[in-house]
């Protein structure tokens, strides 16, 4: 999937997250990243490999989380999740798994549960 499509797909998720995830989500920023650093370019259906020893790195959360968040606390940048797009094109078959991935990996960097 070409990077535009794919921030058009991250867009439409975003979207499409209920209001009370929408509101938590107001200053931070989603960007989109390849792979992560020092990590080899995924293989299709690498993740999902039976004996795979470890997962891909779907996305990260770079910030100060809400409950650690003081008034006292100089500024440290703004808040920030970065989606790591091979990686989840490397685990999903269509773009509805694609945009299902982003929002449950945008959930998870969030807090607002666990994968």
């Amino acid at each position: 999937m070409k990077r535009e499509h794919f921030v058009k797909v991250v867009e439409e998720a975003l979207d499409s997250l209920p209001q009370e995830f929408r509101t938590r989500i107001r200053n931070v920023a989603v960007l989109v990243e390849d792979i992560p650093p020092n990590q080899p370019t995924p293989q299709p259906g690498q993740s999902r490999q039976p004996g795979q020893s470890r997962q891909l790195l779907l996305g990260i959360f770079h910030g100060v989380p809400t409950t650690k968040k003081s008034i006292f606390d100089l500024p440290t940048g703004p808040d920030h999740i970065v989606l790591y797009q091979k990686n989840i094109e490397a685990v999903c078959s269509s773009e509805a798994e694609v945009r299902e991935q982003i929002r449950l990996t945008v959930m998870h960097e969030l807090g607002m549960f666990r994968l």
